[in-house]
């Protein structure tokens, strides 16, 4: 007579897991929305490319999941990421994958070239943007990556003289390294990423461009990065 073990309850947890993310179409939909952003139910089955009734099937697993969040207002559905914590996951899968699949076409190219110039990652800059800046801050001592990523003191002054508030009291960590996906080297992420990219945006020092996550550096953002980082123009294009 043999005897099987019992199955460990944390796997199954873990396969089930895996198992919502183990899918083309709610892949893409969790890449959609590293942005940052709540998408409505159509606008996803769009981007999809499915019909909406395949979709709201697909969404209602990742809410119960708990890898989406779920809002409504008036007959529309919005859903976002759950937290800073899913997009990490995303992220962090995205750049195991290698390489990205040749472009079809010029549209697809440029948009591709884009993202991997200045992209967001959920609240943060990403890209060769994200990298720049994190290697500035780090030259510049006021990031150490000695053991995992840490603002200094210098560092907490730097925010205070640029006027870029940090939420001290937020349960996240100040600053953690997230791994870039096209450059595949970790970049400025947690509360101090977060503040750093919202101040970017709202100074109008990045914006936003194409249907993506991709956002350029202005006039303005090249001058101020300049000043405040000692980082080239040349480097942010």
């Amino acid at each position: 007579m043999t005897s099987t073990e019992p199955r460990n309850p944390q796997a199954t947890q873990l396969a089930r897991f895996a198992g919502l993310i183990a899918d083309e179409t709610r892949a893409a939909c969790l890449l959609a929305l590293l942005d940052g952003r709540a998408w409505t139910a159509s606008e996803l089955a769009r981007h999809a490319g499915v019909a909406a009734s395949t979709l709201s099937e697909h969404l209602g697993k990742l809410v119960a999941g708990g890898l989406l969040a779920e809002e409504r207002q008036g007959r529309h559905r919005y859903v976002r990421l759950a937290d800073a914590r899913v997009a990490q996951l995303v992220e962090e899968l995205s750049a195991q994958v290698g390489a990205q699949a040749r472009p079809r076409n010029l549209r697809e190219s440029s948009a591709g070239s884009a993202m991997a110039r200045g992209r967001t990652c959920y609240d943060h800059l990403a890209g060769r943007l994200g990298i720049v800046v994190t290697d500035a801050m780090t030259t510049r001592l006021l990031l150490s990556q000695d053991a995992g990523f840490a603002l200094t003191d210098a560092g907490l002054a730097w925010f205070d003289s640029a006027g870029i508030e940090l939420d001290r009291s937020s349960r996240r960590p100040l600053a953690r390294g997230c791994l870039d996906w096209t450059e595949r080297r970790p970049h400025l992420a947690g509360v101090a990423g977060a503040a750093l990219c919202r101040h970017a945006l709202a100074a109008g020092w990045c914006v936003r461009i194409g249907s993506e996550r991709a956002v350029k550096v202005t006039p303005s953002g090249e001058r101020a990065l300049g000043e405040l980082l000692g980082i080239q123009a040349t480097a942010l294009q």
